[in-house]
């Protein structure tokens, strides 16, 4: 029988337990993960970890943990002092709904980042992702945990893909019975899924003969087949809408106070796209004009 029609094996029963082992030693020294970390800091990471690299979260992640270690710290700042330390993260609407949810937390929890995924689901710009990432790594309560990542991994480990079909209902399901029945080591088992994704079973080039869990893999099984699927399409930076907002922001966070359209206009040469993406930022709220017609970040 060819290779590529041959039928995938299962994963084994103890598939979800070889992952947590390799878990425990290959697993990164990221900071949001040692003990002691709390809900909130688990949630801070979490927000800014969306589409944002580990090495430039990490710094951002410490300052404001430092600055803000709870979300009545974070809910009495201002937008704009907001925006400020979300520095060059990107997409910096996350960080005015992210203190959204700070004020949320403190008006109807109490300060307190409730354990459960429905509660966090229903604060400001927190998905079902997030909030079972806070439950499950905040409070260390087992919840099937779900990014692009871990869908990599179901997709190559269980369905034998060599990439994941858009998110669906069952992907849940699908990790969740890949979990093992301790609960402290079902915890353990959604980080070192999302690990194995982000450092073995990597999109482009995975690591398959690094990966504990490759003899059971049906995608190997079945000789690793080529994706069927559209082909990636790799997101440019320079040029685009996102590239000149940030430009128009640098100016707005480093200026003492309101500054003239004029001073914007030296931040991209283009004007119908400067017009459009400063328009786009209004809209956001992420930058305001005052009655004089200059701009600012929001106070």
């Amino acid at each position: 029988m060819d290779r590529s029609t041959r039928p995938a094996a299962p994963p084994a029963d103890d598939t979800g337990d070889v992952l947590v082992d390799w878990f425990a030693t290959a697993a990164r020294d990221l900071p949001w993960r040692r003990p002691g970390v709390d809900p909130w800091a688990v949630l801070v990471s979490e927000v800014m970890l969306q589409q944002t690299p580990v090495a430039r979260v990490e710094p951002v992640w410490r300052e404001w943990t430092a600055r803000w270690p709870t979300p009545a710290a974070l809910a009495a700042t201002s937008p704009a002092e907001v925006i400020r330390a979300w520095g060059k993260l990107g997409y910096p609407r996350r960080a005015l709904r992210l203190r959204e949810a700070a004020i949320a937390l403190t008006e109807r929890h109490g300060g307190v980042v409730p354990a459960d995924v429905a509660a966090l689901e229903a604060l400001p710009g927190i998905g079902t992702y997030t909030a079972r990432a806070v439950v499950c790594f905040g409070h260390g309560r087992p919840q099937p945990v779900v990014d692009t990542n871990v869908r990599r991994v179901v997709a190559r480990l269980v369905h034998g893909r060599a990439e994941a079909a858009p998110a669906r209902a069952s992907d849940l399901a699908d990790v969740a019975a890949l979990a093992p029945p301790d609960p402290a080591r079902a915890v353990r088992f959604s980080v070192a899924a999302m690990e194995l994704g982000a450092l073995v079973c990597v999109a482009r080039t995975p690591r398959c003969g690094a990966c504990p869990v490759r003899d059971r893999c049906a995608w190997r099984l079945a000789g690793c087949p080529a994706s069927d699927g559209p082909p990636r399409r790799v997101q440019r930076f320079p040029g685009t809408d996102r590239q000149v907002r940030g430009r128009l922001l640098d100016v707005l966070r480093d200026a003492e106070g309101p500054v003239s359209a004029t001073r914007l206009d030296d931040a991209w040469d283009d004007a119908v796209q400067r017009a459009r993406c400063l328009d786009s930022l209004l809209v956001d709220g992420l930058v305001e004009q005052t009655p004089d017609g200059r701009f600012r970040l929001p106070a």
